[in-house]
């Protein structure tokens, strides 16, 4: 399978604007021949505590978007925002939910297990509470959002299941060398494809983000990679190459729980 990060800027808590910006993106990451397009956080507004500006429900407008350019262009695309409860829930808070979008408008959703308390996520958003592996034409993916990166036992947990994980991010510049470090950790460690996605630019929030967003393979091989500007990222994902490097290499057998 062809995948295609899309490291993009973001206009700050403007969803109009952002998808205006991002589509053309979109196009040209599909035209490459990418089954998977991966948009980053909160892609449409960017890592804003504002919730009440920015979140939405299944059904609005950025989520219409994505099936719009999932069918229009025949891809999948994913990306995560601010996903209000349903209708008539008691909890007030939204969801850091990172969706998969397919052109036959099959969605997977995932809500981010681990809130970045740090920057007071936790206070405007509730956390998830299950892991998610979805098979998309053949290749088994396991989602992730960001802040997740750091706790390794959550793709321990799943690593025979996955052959790629998918990671969406509004990751600071002050700390890039931890993001690239993790991601190429979550790669060797797990024996699996690492496909991230980072946004760029200056957010509202006064943080810059340096991109750095990353594909890389089972055995620790940077396939692809940005810097700090809008660049797409493509390569070739194939689950062959994860089973050819655990039977050669069998160290999940040694992993003790």
């Amino acid at each position: 399978m062809r995948v295609a990060a899309i490291q993009h800027d973001i206009v700050w808590e403007d969803r109009d604007a952002t998808l205006a910006h991002v589509g053309p993106q979109v196009a040209r990451a599909a035209a490459t021949g990418a089954r998977l397009v991966i948009l980053t956080e909160m892609f449409a507004t960017g890592f804003s505590m504002r919730t009440h500006l920015t979140a939405e429900a299944i059904d609005g407008p950025t989520v219409t978007w994505m099936h719009e350019q999932a069918q229009r262009h025949d891809v999948w695309l994913a990306g995560s925002l601010a996903l209000a409860p349903p209708a008539g829930s008691t909890e007030e808070r939204p969801t850091n939910s990172l969706l998969l979008v397919g052109a036959d408008g099959t969605v997977h959703r995932y809500a981010k297990i681990h809130p970045f308390s740090y920057g007071g996520e936790h206070e405007r958003f509730r956390g998830g509470q299950d892991s998610v592996v979805v098979d998309v034409e053949g290749v088994r993916l396991g989602l992730s959002v960001c802040y997740d990166l750091r706790f390794a036992d959550l793709y321990w947990d799943r690593a025979a299941e996955v052959d790629a994980e998918l990671l969406v991010a509004n990751w600071p510049a002050p700390r890039r060398h931890h993001w690239r470090t993790l991601l190429d950790s979550r790669a060797v460690e797990n024996q699996c494809y690492v496909v991230a996605a980072n946004r760029v630019g200056r957010g509202g929030n006064e943080l810059d983000y340096a991109g750095d967003s990353r594909i890389v393979d089972p055995g620790g091989e940077v396939l692809a990679a940005g810097a700090g500007a809008e660049t797409i990222l493509t390569a070739e994902i194939d689950p062959q190459v994860v089973a050819e490097t655990r039977e050669r290499f069998p160290f999940a057998l040694d992993r003790r729980r």
